[in-house]
Formats: structure tokens, C-alpha cells, sequence
């Protein structure tokens, strides 16, 4: 890679499906899923931390040429995605061909994936079959994580989850 890829949310979500990832898209992709009018330039997943899943997550991300985002490398850094590794990480930070994905093992405000993923939504984007956050855990997340980013995309889904409250 010589500059970012351009995010392409329908081929790294057809990645992670065709690798049998078993995961969970949150942040800001997810409430663009629930209807947010907010924008997003990546993805953010949280995996099924079990030592199967992290196996196909680590050959997803050598397929999909991961490599470590850092402010000074517009290439990122290479990196050996090994399942130990993971499972060792809270959060990973990545650019890919496809654009950038990040994995939160212990998103804010979203500790346990069993819990987490109890009250996804199913989504089919394009033909691919996805596990989204509930608006409510999205919600949640954000207030914790307190971003300052988080503090302008809030007011967006809590009107949304009104609006769907109300019809």
C-alpha cells in the first residue's frame, strides 16, 4: 500500500463473512446501519473472543493485508496478527484494502460479546448476512468512551432511537 485504501464497508463486511468471523459491528458504522445520518470512514467490529474465532479473525486480517494504523505511517506497520496476540489485546487499530477496521476485545461500556451480541440486530447489507449493535449498546458505548467525536454523533442516535421508539 502506498496510501490509505478508500473505505469499502461491502467488501470488508463480505471479508469477515466469508472468514466465518463471528463478530459484532459497533461504533459508528452501526448506527449508520440503524439509520444515523452521521458518516463513517471505518468499521469497528467486537470478535467472539473464543480461541476458534480468533483463529479465522487472524486469517482475515493477514487476507485483507491488515497492518497497524499509527498517525506517522500512512502504510500503517505490519504486524503478525497470531491469536494469542489478540487475545491479548483490548483494541487493534488497522488499515486493510478495504479501509480501516478497528477491533474493540473490550469496546467501552461493552464488556461481555455473549451479552453484546444477544441484543444485535441482524442486517443483510447486500446479500451478506450482519450481527449489529443494538441502537441502545451503541448508545451506551459512546457515553462511555466520552469522545469528543462521540459528543456530535450522540444527539443524532438518541433522536433516532426516538423516532423508532415512536413508530
Amino acid at each position: 500500500m502506498t496510501a490509505p485504501a478508500p473505505f469499502d464497508p461491502i467488501a470488508l463486511l463480505s471479508a469477515i463473512h466469508d472468514h466465518d468471523v463471528d463478530c459484532v459491528i459497533i461504533g459508528g458504522l452501526a448506527g449508520v446501519l440503524h439509520g444515523s445520518p452521521a458518516t463513517t470512514n471505518d468499521a469497528d467490529i467486537m470478535p467472539n473472543p473464543s480461541p476458534e474465532n480468533l483463529e479465522r479473525l487472524s486469517e482475515l486480517l493477514r487476507d485483507i493485508d491488515a497492518r497497524l494504523r499509527v498517525a506517522d505511517s500512512v502504510d500503517g506497520v505490519p504486524f503478525d496478527p497470531h491469536p494469542s496476540l489478540l487475545a491479548s489485546m483490548a483494541m487493534l487499530n488497522t488499515t486493510t484494502r478495504h479501509g480501516d477496521l478497528d477491533v474493540g476485545f473490550r469496546p467501552a461500556g461493552l464488556d461481555d460479546y455473549a451479552e453484546l451480541r444477544r441484543s444485535a440486530v441482524q442486517f443483510d447489507i447486500e446479500g451478506v448476512p450482519v450481527w449489529v449493535a443494538s441502537l441502545d449498546d451503541v448508545i451506551r458505548s459512546k457515553e462511555t468512551a466520552d469522545r469528543p467525536k462521540d459528543h456530535a454523533t450522540l444527539p443524532l442516535l438518541r433522536a433516532l432511537r426516538d423516532e423508532l421508539d415512536n413508530d
